[in-house]
This record gives C-alpha cells, structure tokens and sequence, in this order.
C-alpha cells in the first residue's frame, strides 16, 4: 500500500528526487518555483511512500481557470518505471487527483524513452524501441490518456554517453566536428566558467542570438529568474567562450542527478568562423563528466528527421558529436471530463499563446 505526503522543505525535496530512477531538473524544487514566479504555475510537491520509503515524487503544476484547474507534471513523474505495480498506483492517485481538483486535463512528460535512433531504416541510428518505455505507452493507452496536442518538451533529442573517456569521446565524433573543435582551439578561443557577475553578458548574447534566429526573447528579470536562481542553487553553471578576452557564444548547462542539460546557448555576430559553439560543447562535455554525470542531453532534436523540419539545423550541428537519437514517450494528458476536454482544447492554443506572452 502506497502511502503519499506534500513535501515543503527544499533540501529534503531535492535529495530525494535526485536519488530516484528518471529525476529531472524540471521536477527540481526550483523549477517549480520558478515557474510559479513567471508564468503562475503553482507546484504541489507529492512524495509516495512504500514501507516508509519514498520510491516516487511528482511535482504538479496547477493552474486556475474560473473554477477549474490544469495540471502539468512537467517531465514526471519520477519513479521505477519498470515496477508495474508501482506505477499503477501513481498513476491511480493522479487521476484521483485531477477528479478531486476539477482539471480539465492533466498532462503528463516523464523522461521515459520510447525508443532511440531514427524511425527508418538508418545504419548509423537504428530504430531500438525501449522496452520499460513501450510498457509505460500500453499503460497509458489501456487507462484512456490522449497523447497531447501540446508538446511543451521536445519529444526527441540526442544523448552522450559520459561513461566513456574522453579519447573515446573525441574519437566517436564525426571527422568535421572533431575538426572545428581543434579550429576553434588553434583560433584562439577559449573556455571559462561564468559567474554570477556573467548575467549580463548571458543575457545580451542571448538577446543577439533571438534576434538574429527569429525566436522569442523574454525580459532580463525572467532570465535572472531561469538562470541566477539555478546557478545559486548549484543546478547551473555557465561556459563561456572568449576570443582575446571578449565574449562571443556561451551554453547554460544544467545539472541534476546523473544527468547534465545543454538548455541554453547563444553566440555573437562576431568571430563564427572561429568555431566556438564546436568547443563549447566539447568542454561541457568535459565539465559534466569531471560533475559526476554520466550522460549530456543535448536538449532538442527533430520531430520529423528531415530536411524540413525547423530543428534539422540544429541537429546536423549536434549529430556531429555522435550521441545517440532519444525519443521520448511525450507528454499525454487525462481527461476526468471528455467533452470538456475536448471543448477546452480548441480554444487552448489560443489561451496558450496569451499566457506565454
């Protein structure tokens, strides 16, 4: 029998979670407060406890609407996925959950992976089904979880195996982005660590960065919140690369547990042919490796591998490093009520695209 609890002290929080099977930064207690500092999400911290020991967390995003909620578990749950019995009995009390609050909908994207390589016949990425993942989807379907219209995680990314040496690393790269690493080296460009006193020079090559690739850049203070209180934290640590002592591309890593995230990255206008974005990565690898970190997530690839799609970009840039195709289950949502589910959600992109603004 499964007992559950609201945790409210930080450090139990994050100890916890970081220990247990499939932890994530974004189930991190910060993330869930920085959330509800920007965009009004407000976290509920539930712990799961079987004979006296926590074996699952979930923190769960709720939002009003007129009397309703909804209700995200931004990449969770976090448990033993291959304990069938333990996930049905999480998955039993969420939904319970979602009745008691009246939601519309609660959306679930657990860091489970669906499968890895590319769905096509690829010899350099083989389509591999997981099968913990597979199990995870059945269960899902069988309990009447829709797979969501919104995607608010990239579903698909690529992952670095960090158990191997750094010769290994280097040598597992593709011939061209080992090339531009050793450019970027022999260009004079190096790498340090930023610092608090950094923020400012993050967010100005930032902004250049939005500019120049046409996406969305939100005020200094929402970066201060996404970026200082992590770094405080010890959650986030920036490199930054410089070229006789100017600062011209920069990666925000991010750390919890076994796992280090490239989330954010920007560079300048200046000096690309110096290559710096190639030794960037190569010395967060490093980093993450010397952090303990047994694998670096690259945060973001295709839905549709190919040419077409907006992020193929992007990934021709890090499959030169040779990690390997992640696909993940995505995020699913419960619905209590079906015709208020499906009311709701015609109007929700609208809602979305005012909320995010």
């Amino acid at each position: 029998m499964i007992n559950v609890k609201t945790i409210t002290d930080h450090d139990q929080w994050n100890s916890t979670l970081s220990a247990l099977p499939y932890a994530h930064v974004l189930q991190s207690w910060e993330w869930g407060d920085f959330k509800r500092n920007t965009t009004g999400w407000q976290p509920l911290r539930l712990a799961f406890e079987r004979e006296g020991r926590i074996v699952a967390m979930a923190s769960v995003g709720i939002r009003s609407v007129g009397p309703l909620k909804v209700m995200y578990i931004s990449k969770g749950p976090v448990l033993d996925y291959s304990d069938t019995g333990l996930v049905a009995e999480v998955f039993d009390h969420l939904q319970n959950l979602a009745r008691r609050q009246m939601a519309i909908w609660l959306k679930l994207d657990p860091d489970v992976i669906a499968a890895t390589g590319i769905p096509a016949d690829d010899v350099e990425n083989p389509d591999t089904p997981n099968t913990i993942g597979q199990a995870v989807l059945r269960t899902l379907q069988k309990r009447g979880w829709r797979f969501s219209a919104d995607q608010v995680q990239f579903r698909n990314t690529v992952t670095v195996d960090l158990s191997r040496s750094e010769d290994e690393l280097l040598a597992a790269m593709s011939q061209n982005t080992r090339r531009k690493v050793r450019t970027a080296e022999k260009k004079g460009v190096s790498i340090r660590g930023g610092t608090l006193a950094d923020l400012p020079t993050l967010y100005d090559l930032y902004r250049m960065t939005g500019e120049r690739d046409h996406f969305l850049i939100r005020p200094p203070e929402y970066y201060k919140q996404a970026w200082q209180v992590f770094m405080e934290a010890g959650l986030a640590h920036p490199l930054i690369a410089e070229y006789e002592g100017k600062p011209i591309a920069h990666v925000i890593l991010f750390k919890f547990g076994r796992t280090c995230w490239y989330i954010y990255g920007a560079s300048s206008n200046e000096e690309r042919d110096r290559m710096p974005n190639y030794l960037l990565q190569w010395e967060a690898m490093r980093w993450a490796k010397a952090q303990g970190c047994t694998t670096y997530d690259m945060w973001g690839a295709p839905n549709e591998f190919n040419e077409s799609d907006s992020m193929w970009g992007v990934y021709e840039f890090k499959r030169g490093f040779r990690g390997s195709v992640t696909r993940y289950i995505g995020a699913w949502d419960y619905a209590p009520n079906s015709l208020l589910y499906t009311g709701y959600t015609r109007l929700w992109p609208r809602i979305l695209k005012f909320m995010r603004r």
